[in-house]
């Protein structure tokens, strides 16, 4: 399964949501899935199981519990591999910062027309 494929998954990117946030039990992992997107706790567990086999996340057991955290290496070769386009999206962002920039910038000069300031 690729990273992609992970990811495409609404419920597994709501799990890897609530690990960002720091480790988690998987119980308190399933009541929020479970509550959100009406699945049953083995489908939660389910997810919980793909994020782990593909190295998204790590359980460790404490007692009767299992600890849910990120592991963000596969999240950076998913990063790197976005980096590619981030020019694209980076170049049309940087265009409508300068037009943002040139709207405020007449706006301000015809504000100081109005009112008979000098620009």
């Amino acid at each position: 399964m690729h990273a992609f494929d992970v990811l495409g998954d609404p419920v597994r990117r709501r799990i890897l949501e609530l690990l960002a946030d720091g480790e988690q039990a998987s119980g308190a992992i399933s009541a929020v899935v479970q509550e959100e997107f009406r699945i049953s706790q083995p489908a939660v567990s389910q997810h919980l199981k793909v994020l782990r086999e593909h190295g998204f996340a790590t359980v460790r057991v404490d007692g009767a519990r299992r600890l849910y955290a990120v592991d963000a290496a596969p999240l950076r070769e998913v990063d790197a591999w976005l980096d590619r386009f981030r020019r694209t999206w980076d170049q049309h962002l940087d265009a409508l910062a300068t037009e943002l920039a040139r709207g405020r910038r007449a706006r301000r000069i015809r504000g100081n027309e109005t009112r008979g300031d000098d620009p």
